[in-house]
């Protein structure tokens, strides 16, 4: 993935296309070592393009600037049921020739329009999910996502998700490694659930809580201690009942659900980033045997720990 082209229409939303241009347009950074895409954002008919939020665009660059990227990005616009028929074209010529294809939020219904959502999972804006499966019934519509990816065709939900899916994709394409500075650059989290198990590590764990932060921490860099409600209560001075119960408060989750989170994402890492063996990884991170790590990484994360690796760890070293 070399070239990026971003394409806006007249009523083209501002948080969709800045969005965009913070993960895509980026000059290198040497404290990152990020990618640098050949970035360019184009209309059906350069000049003025007409913004909803009280200003306008002067974009220089037509359809055809687009027409050999690696990645063509759509961003919403009010009218979203009215697509520029070039658009639509070329987002189909796009996807016959295997370039990947991202619609943010409502520019959803712009694929649709191209037909390249017909037996595809695909998502949108929460307020706009039925519309979407009404205009395009062969959608397979999931409203209770962030964001889909189905082959090369991705759809995000609404604003701040439409970071969430170019941050998937930026893993996909470059490892968690390159996502993570990217999420860091623009001080947002790396990954957000969304309802799905989704392919993106948070390297940097939230131990923010009230009183517990420096515990956590201590968790983080101690996986494969003894991590029993008994022994960390212990460790803080309380009753396993009433840890407990503070842990709750301050994490919204219980002890063992957020210390078997913190152990699958450093398994992760681990897998994309060396050759070590599963039941290895596995004792470093306090699964302790291979069979244990294999259940839990297949219950949460969909795939077996062979199967991620297979699909990262040569991203990772590329």
């Amino acid at each position: 993935m070399k070239k990026v082209a971003v394409l806006v229409q007249d009523g083209v939303e501002p948080f969709g296309l800045g969005a965009m241009c913070e993960v895509w347009a980026e000059p290198y950074h040497p404290e990152d070592d990020n990618p640098v895409f050949d970035f360019v954002v184009a209309t059906p008919r350069p000049g003025r393009v007409r913004g909803p939020s009280g200003y306008d665009l002067n974009v220089e660059h037509g359809l055809d600037a687009a027409a050999d990227a690696d990645l063509l990005c759509v961003t919403p616009k009010r009218g979203y049921l009215d697509p520029s028929p070039e658009v639509v074209e070329l987002l189909q010529h796009a996807h016959a020739r295997g370039a990947h294809v991202f619609a943010h939020c409502t520019a959803a219904f712009i694929l649709g329009e191209a037909g390249l959502l017909d037996g595809r999972r695909c998502t949108t804006h929460w307020r706009h999910v039925d519309d979407l499966k009404n205009l395009y019934p062969e959608a397979l519509v999931d409203g209770d996502v962030l964001y889909v990816q189905d082959g090369t065709i991705v759809t995000g939900a609404g604003s701040a998700a439409g970071l969430d899916a170019a941050l998937h994709l930026m893993r996909q394409q470059f490892g968690s490694k390159a996502a993570a500075a990217a999420a860091r650059r623009m001080v947002v989290p790396p990954h957000r659930d969304g309802g799905q198990a989704q392919y993106i590590a948070r390297p940097v764990t939230d131990c923010s809580a009230e009183t517990l932060g420096p515990l956590l921490t201590w968790i983080t860099a101690n996986l494969s201690e003894d991590l029993s409600v008994e022994e960390l209560a212990r460790r803080n001075h309380m009753s396993p009942r009433t840890f407990a119960r503070r842990f709750r408060d301050e994490t919204g989750t219980t002890p063992h659900a957020w210390v078997t989170q913190q152990r699958l994402q450093a398994a992760e890492e681990m897998l994309e980033r060396t050759d070590h063996s599963v039941d290895w990884i596995a004792t470093e991170v306090g699964f302790g045997n291979g069979a244990a790590l294999r259940h839990h990484f297949t219950r949460a994360r969909g795939v077996s720990p062979q199967q991620y690796r297979r699909t990262f760890a040569a991203k990772e070293s590329a």
